[in-house]
């Protein structure tokens, strides 16, 4: 028995054999006839650079890019005639390029007396620019016996003024800081209030958005006084007021207050480690904040 095959096709089915034969045949073949259909460009292997560019180029091959100075041509400038460093004034120093504040520090070195160049480069704020700049101007008087000057503790007596307490500052001496803006400022006093004071200058990390990159800008403008930091009485202070520090959650305050009644008062800071809320690095944390 033979099996019959019915080979009709609707005319629908015709109808979409036909479009994708047209669609097929244009995905193929049109590419191809649009670039055939372009004017070819005359191109050839053997063309030479035209004079003009052979010129600028040699120019430009030629130029020497160490000579570049990209630094602030304008920042310093060199003096107008010979001068003794121990005679300028603020202004003096100013029209060099130094800012107020910089040559109010140079006054502080230059009132003890200094009697060469290498004692004006022990100047901190003095940069190596400006010294290269001004070091072939300069006179001295003669070193007087008696005038010998530790210049080394000058200079670490000098550094640690310009340095910010972090536990004293307004906001307007945060602005004065390198990465600091009124945003920063704010949020540093925050914490620092929150906390009572800072510990650690690792604690500034704890400020909201401070990320690494502006912390190891900061850290190294700031001094921290921990005798300034506002301590907590832990035989005098209430659930409550406990409660409001950054590092005791209401649970361990609440431990920390049933312990102290049921010893009728805390003999060492180092008892409220009893508690099973509290482990060694917030006992470590919490302490500088402690008293009795």
């Amino acid at each position: 028995m033979k099996n019959n095959i019915d080979f009709n096709i609707s005319k629908r089915n015709k109808r979409g054999i036909v479009l994708l034969s047209i669609f097929t045949f244009c995905f193929i073949y049109y590419p191809r006839l649009y670039f055939y259909c372009q004017p070819k460009m005359a191109t050839s292997i053997h063309s030479f650079p035209s004079k003009k560019w052979e010129k600028e180029h040699k120019s430009y091959s030629n130029f020497d890019y160490s000579k570049i100075d990209y630094s602030k041509k304008d920042r310093y400038s060199r003096p107008k005639q010979k001068f003794d460093p121990n005679t300028y004034k603020i202004k003096d120093w100013m029209n060099l390029g130094l800012s107020e504040k910089q040559a109010a520090v140079v006054l502080k070195f230059t009132v003890r007396g200094i009697y060469s160049n290498e004692d004006l480069k022990r100047v901190f704020v003095i940069s190596d620019e400006l010294f290269f700049l001004i070091k072939d101007s300069t006179f001295y008087p003669e070193r007087k016996n008696d005038s010998f000057v530790d210049y080394k503790k000058i200079i670490k007596e000098e550094s640690k003024k310009e340095l910010l307490q972090l536990n004293l500052a307004s906001e307007e001496e945060f602005l004065n800081l390198k990465g600091v803006g009124p945003f920063f400022a704010k949020q540093i006093i925050k914490k620092r209030i929150e906390l009572g004071g800072f510990v650690s200058k690792e604690q500034l990390l704890e400020v909201w958005k401070m990320d690494e990159e502006k912390f190891l800008i900061i850290k190294d403008q700031i001094i921290i006084d921990q005798s300034l930091i506002h301590k907590i009485s832990l035989n005098r202070v209430s659930i409550d007021e406990l409660k409001i520090h950054p590092y005791i959650r209401w649970n361990i305050a609440n431990s920390i207050i049933k312990m102290r009644e049921q010893r009728k008062g805390f003999q060492s800071i180092d008892e409220i480690k009893e508690s099973v809320l509290i482990n060694e690095e917030l006992f470590e944390k919490l302490k500088p904040y402690l008293s009795l």
